[in-house]
């Protein structure tokens, strides 16, 4: 782990956050206090984050959490066996948006009910009945900055297309769910099919290891890489790279969060779920390069960072339309 998160790590595990952005009914306080736990999944694969988190939420209100962080694929069978075999184990599942609109679409889901912090959410991203936002990952192009001068890197996604970086991009499995496929989904959606038919003839390499494609990228291997997520760019501290935001704007993933069906502990995950909106909580979470879904949270952002916020959000992944966004990108990037 960079030394950096592990400081950001240190100073941020011992924080209480007794204040919250909007008063939490004390009813619901206590309530939450008598179930004495709650148990919550995520598929955001930032464990050192999710620590924090699960350490102020204890420290603050003397409730325990049973942490379960698995990747995407595992936390969707995780769901789907125990709702079927009737096993309600899970209070509160964080996910990418799409995912768990398609759990409520399966009935794995309850409706949220108020959440006070609702009022406080970014524009345009406002909760559903039954998710709300929890933050966001955000991608944009990583350049080798010993390769590419800034007056030569690319200025929009179409830019892409010059033959001058023929067989120097790296990319993301754009066929597979993930960072590479949501950058598939918002870019084909806004500059369409053809784009792709002539970035993937521009030989373009394909990777599924991220970390390891990023220092390629910084080794010099590949000029650029895409997509680069903000939440890996204090990581790269140190290295002769440079964050590119295309004038288009920046692909994103919300991950959200929702109550599962027959939730055990109802009154602790309504709790954990304002808590995690919380201003001072996602300014906590901002520190390892996520953005806040909370108004005035971005002011925790890493430097590095700050350019995506204020990017406009170009597109993301739909429940309704990702396979087929999955099905053409495995068609046109054979």
């Amino acid at each position: 782990m960079n030394p950096l998160r592990w400081l950001v790590a240190f100073l941020t595990m011992g924080l209480a956050l007794p204040a919250m952005a909007r008063d939490i009914d004390k009813a619901l306080i206590e309530a939450a206090k008598k179930e004495g736990k709650l148990v919550f999944y995520t598929s955001y694969v930032t464990p050192q984050m999710h620590a924090a988190v699960k350490d102020g939420f204890e420290k603050t209100f003397g409730i325990t959490v049973d942490l379960l962080n698995v990747r995407a694929s595992e936390l969707n069978e995780r769901v789907r066996a125990e709702q079927a075999a009737g096993r309600f184990l899970g209070d509160v599942v964080q996910h990418g948006q799409a995912s768990i609109n398609r759990f409520t679409q399966a009935g794995n889901t309850q409706p949220l009910g108020a959440i006070a912090a609702a009022e406080d959410l970014i524009d345009g991203q406002p909760a559903e009945p039954n998710q709300i936002g929890s933050f966001i990952g955000a991608y944009a192009i990583l350049a080798n900055a010993n390769l590419v001068k800034p007056a030569d890197e690319p200025k929009s996604w179409l830019d892409l297309l010059d033959p001058k970086w023929k067989g120097k991009i790296l990319t993301d499995d754009m066929r597979a769910a993930g960072g590479g496929n949501a950058v598939f989904s918002a870019t084909y959606s806004a500059l369409g099919e053809d784009f792709h038919r002539k970035l993937a003839a521009n030989d373009v390499t394909i990777s599924r290891d991220v970390g390891e494609a990023e220092r390629r990228a910084a080794r010099g291997e590949f000029s650029l890489y895409m997509p680069q997520v903000s939440s890996d760019l204090t990581g790269l501290r140190g290295l002769p790279v440079r964050l590119v935001v295309p004038k288009e704007g920046i692909a994103y993933v919300r991950l959200d969060l929702a109550f599962l069906k027959n939730a055990p502990h109802p009154n602790a995950a309504r709790l954990f779920i304002e808590y995690y909106l919380s201003e001072a909580n996602q300014q906590r979470i901002a520190a390892w390069g996520v953005l806040p879904v909370i108004k005035g949270a971005d002011s925790a952002l890493p430097p590095e960072v700050q350019p995506m916020a204020k990017a406009k959000f170009m597109g993301t992944i739909v429940a309704d339309t990702q396979q087929k966004m999955l099905d053409l990108a495995t068609a046109i990037y054979k």
